[in-house]
């Protein structure tokens, strides 16, 4: 397993800047941010460089600070192209494997089209740039659009860009499906990505709903060869939930 830390989530008992070191050395080979914009790029790759970790994975679009929503490449008439060209840059200069495009509230099929046209202008605007979509649980954010991975691994599909593929969040999946394993089985061809948490509270990947042992070793058996990226709440200090990493 490449094992991946999300510096927004793990670690908050430190300063940003102290997470990567926290990081190393709990032992992770990797880290994520989800919206890195406030932190200067100087700064970021010095921590990323002094502690010899790649960043895996940033979201895009950058915050709204006004309380809007989060994501809206599938929002019609949303800036979503000002915005990516903005958090494309920021992943380049940080060399930040992947991209996570969010596909905001929306529904129709006004909004699919729009969701694949945007896709489609990104992967040919950032043609070496790996982009990922992720399909989130309408009880975490309420009326996001990409909420089911049938759909998410279809558009996928449709945009066929090579650049596009899909982030398989296992809190999302059992919180959607109710079966991680066989939402594997469906999508596995089409994951860039995979992030864990357990279930229904999103702490950490030991004792719950979610049988992580069995998904580990399907993932080992599969040959998926990405990160697995620790995104959860830890319930006390992180370095007390990370059993799941050894």
């Amino acid at each position: 397993m490449k094992t991946c830390a999300n510096l927004t989530m793990l670690f908050t008992e430190l300063p940003f800047l102290e997470r990567f070191g926290a990081a190393k050395s709990a032992g992770f080979d990797a880290v994520e941010v989800l919206f890195p914009y406030d932190v200067a790029v100087p700064d970021m790759l010095d921590m990323l460089g002094r502690n010899g970790l790649p960043l895996a994975l940033i979201n895009c679009p950058p915050p709204n600070y006004t309380g809007g929503e989060r994501g809206f490449a599938a929002v019609v008439g949303a800036r979503f192209q000002q915005d990516f060209i903005r958090a494309a840059r920021y992943a380049k200069a940080l060399g930040a494997q992947h991209l996570h495009i969010m596909a905001g509230a929306a529904e129709g099929a006004a909004a699919r089209a729009c969701f694949v046209e945007n896709l489609r202008w990104a992967a040919a605007e950032a043609p070496h740039q790996s982009l990922t979509i992720e399909p989130i649980n309408c009880d975490d954010m309420p009326g996001y659009f990409l909420s089911d991975f049938d759909e998410g691994k279809a558009i996928v599909q449709e945009v066929g860009a090579p650049n596009l593929r899909l982030q398989f969040d296992a809190y999302h999946a059992q919180k959607i499906t109710g079966d991680v394993l066989g939402t594997w089985a469906k999508v596995r061809d089409v994951v860039a990505h995979v992030q864990v948490g357990q279930t229904p509270d999103r702490t950490a990947p030991d004792q719950g709903e979610i049988d992580y042992d069995a998904l580990f070793a399907r993932l080992k058996k599969d040959g998926y060869k990405g990160w697995i990226s620790g995104e959860y709440t830890p319930a006390d200090r992180t370095e007390m939930s990370l059993d799941w990493i050894k």
